[in-house]
């Protein structure tokens, strides 16, 4: 703010401080409780009137306020609780949001004449108040949680109802919503987070994991082995812990909110040094989870139109519905839980059509990363076939990801403590491709049947298959149960850890003479995750072996019951955070994908995989403390069952079978015990 501004706005205080004394000592001969009464039934002023109502007793304050407004100096929420306030407090709030926001200072207020009934001291700016902390989601935080805590009404008088997990919630951000922990010049930030330590059980873990993983057995050569025992394994892990922090950036403008969000965690990777070697199991890396500014533009009062830029969490899958489980260093991943994060451009707008059930509407579109998920440690991949093939491919289509969302949501439920329904479609297509160089094949072409390819494609070729997924999901809490239910399909989905790790498979269906599988660009690993291959047609045509997405299919549903709230407990007591869950999922392969032989009898001999299926269950419960402690207990089964055309013990297949403890079996399953506490900040 201009310091031709500050001189303005001090002229009007001084004004309003010598005024005061003389206003405050008529009333009109009403008594000081019939003016309170007509104050507080006042109407409140609109959004961006120049002036608001007088009171009699503080008229220059409230054509301050008016002016304020106007200026973007106060919103007009904050010039309306003041004007709002009893007629002896307006005043010393006005002077209080004015040195909050830095017009003020302590010499101004100091060089100001004081009133003859009050020394000035009482309007000298106090210490800020202690920031308050931010309670967290469990497993995922609200992006918009700290932004519309300072606005949120009181709680209510009963137990809150189970709210869904939403990281892509509908409702807009507030202007100045944001309860600032502290300020870096203007910007207003608040951090957040959560550490969680927890302790797991498991009767099965071949990986070696401490999150619950697809059966692969991702040793080499692929075995499906666990030997002598089911391999149990017992881990206590702290990597779970997040931190983030929310912005707010100030803007003259009243109908222009920009906020923003960063978060990362220690649930990646672990460091790679000499002085770690040793120990490396506890130095685990901090990685980056989101980091994006977001732009709203209040269109009218019931239209929102929004841009964001950033990493955030995709709109399908993730935009749709998550699973409230206590383990989310996989949450439900390869389970029938779609999800990611990715870098993107987002744009949408929320409108809010009113009525006692409060209707909103919510279209979404985003330009996203294109990414193809890497194979997951097949062999010995290693960084570098996870940034070719996860990134590379995606990248070489020289295209964006298209993704799209339409929420519905409205109060289903108008008891109180009761979150809004919402009913979500989510969508996304993209495109990913193969390059490989001229000389991946050129010495193939010595043999005669071959020697067609190098005159045919004498700078090289590519392959491409296309990446698709359509979702919709359901999120209906009431005052006696929540209920999440998401349902998906579509080709590719490995990088939203969907398809049971499959990605795409190169069809060579009536080709002959097909060359080995050739190197490509992006540094994709092995010729199982769908190399290019040449082969010749029936015309004797030399071609490109097409490839094609791996589809699947799956979803999970989670019943939440708010046991608390059916006890009738104290909301503000110890027993006010007890709630159970009981969720299932499955993910699964097309069968049609999985045992075509043009998929299987080639280059491709893990891609597909074996796998056709991986299902869970957890009953998950949770106590609440207080609203910054909760302690978990969660009992889960998770089973991935083999594709029956290579693995059926009971009639003698056992092409591709698991070796469990010694036995053959066509599943595997891990049941999994987990207990722990969060604190939340």
């Amino acid at each position: 703010m201009s310091k031709m501004m500050k001189r303005w706005l001090s002229s009007w205080l001084v004004l309003a401080i010598a005024a005061g004394p003389a206003l405050a000592g008529s009333n009109d001969g009403k008594p000081a409780s019939e003016n309170n009464a007509n104050a507080n039934n006042a109407e409140p002023a609109a959004a961006a009137s120049p002036s608001l109502a007088p009171a009699a007793t503080d008229a220059n304050v409230t054509a301050l306020l008016g002016v304020l407004v106007m200026k973007g100096v106060l919103a007009p929420g904050e010039a309306n609780a003041i004007h709002n306030a009893a007629p002896d407090t307006r005043f010393q709030l006005l002077v209080e949001a004015l040195n909050r926001k830095g017009v003020l200072t302590a010499a101004d207020l100091s060089a100001a004449p004081t009133a003859a009934s009050q020394p000035m001291a009482a309007a000298a700016p106090q210490p800020p108040s202690a920031p308050q902390p931010v309670p967290v989601a469990l497993s995922t935080p609200d992006p918009q949680a700290a932004q519309t805590a300072a606005a949120a009404p009181p709680p209510p008088a009963v137990v809150p109802a189970i709210a869904p997990l939403r990281v892509l919630p509908v409702d807009p951000p507030k202007k100045d919503g944001l309860a600032a922990a502290f300020k870096t010049g203007p910007v207003k930030l608040t951090p957040y987070g959560f550490i969680k330590t927890t302790a797991a059980y498991d009767s099965s873990s071949p990986n070696g994991d401490d999150f619950p993983f697809v059966g692969l057995f991702l040793t080499t050569p692929q075995t499906f082995d666990t030997g002598p025992t089911k391999d149990p394994e017992f881990h206590i892990k702290a990597r779970s812990t997040r931190i983030g922090a929310n912005f707010e950036w100030p803007d003259i403008s009243p109908r222009l909110t920009f906020t923003g969000r960063i978060e990362g965690d220690y649930e990646g990777n672990f460091s790679e040094v000499d002085n770690r070697d040793v120990s490396s199991i506890r130095s685990n890396a901090f990685q980056l989870r989101l980091a994006w500014a977001r732009m709203d533009y209040q269109a009218t009062d019931r239209t929102d139109l929004y841009f964001e830029g950033g990493q955030d969490w995709t709109l399908f899958g993730s935009g749709g519905a998550l699973m409230p489980i206590l383990e989310t260093t996989f949450l439900g991943a390869f389970y029938g839980d779609p999800y990611t994060r990715s870098p993107q451009f987002q744009f949408g707008a929320v409108h809010d059509f009113g009525g006692s059930r409060h209707f909103k509407v919510s279209p979404t579109f985003a330009l996203m990363m294109p990414s193809s998920g890497q194979i997951l440690k097949l062999g010995s991949v290693g960084l570098a076939g996870q940034l070719g093939e996860g990134e590379r491919e995606g990248a070489d289509a020289a295209r964006p990801e298209l993704e799209g969302r339409i929420a519905f949501q409205w109060q289903a439920d108008k008891a109180p403590g009761v979150a809004p329904a919402q009913v979500l479609v989510t969508a996304f297509d993209s495109r990913r491709k193969s390059i490989a160089p001229f000389s991946s094949y050129s010495a193939q072409c010595a043999n005669p049947g071959e020697a067609i390819y190098c005159t045919t494609f004498p700078n090289g070729v590519t392959a491409s298959s296309s990446q698709y997924g359509e979702q919709v999901a359901l999120q209906l809490p009431t005052r006696w149960f929540t209920l999440v239910a998401s349902a998906y399909q579509g080709g590719d989905l490995r990088f939203f850890f969907g398809g049971q790790v499959n990605s795409y498979a190169t069809n060579t269906a009536g080709l002959t003479n097909l060359t080995t599988p050739l190197s490509t660009l992006d540094g994709g690993p092995l010729a199982a995750a769908g190399a290019v291959v040449i082969g010749t047609n029936s015309s004797g045509q030399a071609v490109v072996a097409p490839q094609k997405p791996i589809r699947s299919f799956g979803g999970f549903a989670s019943l939440g019951l708010p046991l608390s709230r059916w006890a009738n407990a104290n909301p503000k007591g110890h027993n006010a955070g007890w709630q159970l869950f009981f969720t299932v999922g499955k993910d699964q392969v097309n069968n049609h994908d999985l045992n075509n032989p043009a998929y299987t009898a080639n280059a491709n001999t893990l891609s597909p995989l074996p796998l056709l299926m991986g299902k869970m269950f957890a009953a998950t419960l949770y106590y609440k403390i207080n609203p910054w402690v909760t302690f978990s207990f969660e009992q889960s089964v998770y089973g991935t069952r083999l594709n029956h055309a290579l693995c059926d013990p009971s009639i003698g297949i056992t092409t591709a079978c698991y070796n469990i403890a010694g036995q053959t079996s066509d599943e595997w399953q891990d049941h999994r015990t987990e207990f722990g506490p969060i604190f939340t900040f």
